[in-house]
């Protein structure tokens, strides 16, 4: 097993100390939390690779920590359903009630990761935000709504009442992609043809800004196409049909987001995240963002009410697990 050596723990541990752990598609990244925080001297990174479950890293990191805890939550990329959840690009299933037997937890849960950050945003400091769109100020039990766009695309919103918080599942991501100009009808003929059904996911992920700019050069007559990473490394360099694929990316995502906006009315925020974002974060209001976000007829000034930040927070979706076993412990 590969890991990232930490400062081990006193044995010494108090006996709420729970395990929280985030399962990517290369490596998992575990913690011990208390009280809703995640201990971040004790995180670890595993190579999933190197393992062939979610049990062995656990077990190994466990041990090494010499701990039993009170609780357990894991998050995953894939769907999850009566606490039993499969991965999406990696031949792991995650079972809450095999992990209960297995770590000796009193609670075990398992979580969708965009659920997790949903735990998450509320947690959240300044410190782990990059500000997109001001807007003005809210309850603290304000609406939120999480839009992940990286490998694939989704969005939940985030409901909080009585120190409880609900993050529901959501497929938002496989909604039909509509067109509003005549570019983008084209854009729409050349993904039905060789995709069948256009939906929003097939432009806004990291495939998406590939097949955008693949569009782009047949739209255009020439060009090859090009994966998602060295399209970015075109559109830093300046090269125009790079900016003009990711100038599309961002005006279809910042209109998705106002959609979603107004079928949520999320006055707590809107929060970015995943990888896709990350890196065009900086660019988002060059790319007309703002502009897309808000096109929305006679509801244009409406849409200045919502907040939009980037999550720059790395161990966000590890915050959201450990938040989440404190509402449940206190619950």
């Amino acid at each position: 097993m590969t890991q990232e050596l930490s400062p081990e723990l006193s044995p010494e541990i108090s006996p709420e100390i729970s395990v929280v752990a985030d399962i990517g598609g290369t490596n998992t990244r575990v913690a011990l939390s208390r009280d809703g925080q995640i201990l971040e001297d004790t995180i670890r990174r595993y190579r999933n690779a190197d393992n062939a479950g979610i049990a062995p890293v656990l077990d190994d990191y466990l041990g090494a920590q010499q701990v039993t805890p009170v609780a357990v939550c894991v998050d995953m990329a894939g769907p999850v359903h009566d606490g039993v959840g499969t991965l999406t690009n990696l031949d792991w299933k995650v079972d809450a009630t095999a992990l209960k037997a297995e770590t000796g937890a009193a609670r075990v849960a398992v979580l969708n990761d965009l659920q997790a950050q949903g735990f998450a945003v509320a947690h959240l400091g300044h410190d782990s935000l990059s500000p997109v769109l001001t807007g003005r100020e809210a309850a603290a039990d304000a609406v939120r709504l999480v839009v992940n766009v990286g490998t694939g695309l989704n969005a939940v919103p985030v409901y909080s009442q009585g120190g409880r918080t609900m993050v529901p599942p959501a497929e938002a991501g496989h909604i039909s992609l509509l067109a509003r100009t005549a570019e983008e009808l084209r854009l729409i003929d050349w993904i039905a043809d060789r995709h069948g059904q256009p939906g929003v996911e097939d432009v806004l992920s990291g495939r998406g800004l590939e097949r955008l700019y693949a569009w782009v050069c047949h739209d255009e007559g020439d060009g090859v196409p090009l994966p998602a990473a060295e399209v970015m490394a075109g559109f830093e360099a300046g090269q125009p049909r790079a900016r003009r694929a990711a100038r599309l990316f961002v005006h279809i995502l910042g209109r998705y987001t106002g959609d979603l906006a107004l079928t949520t009315l999320p006055f707590g925020g809107i929060y970015l995240v995943g990888g896709v974002t990350r890196h065009l974060g900086p660019h988002l209001r060059g790319l007309g963002f703002a502009e897309a976000f808000a096109d929305k007829g006679r509801f244009n000034a409406y849409m200045t009410q919502f907040p939009v930040d980037l999550v720059t927070d790395d161990y966000a979706a590890l915050r959201g697990c450990a938040a989440h076993l404190a509402e449940l412990t206190a619950g």
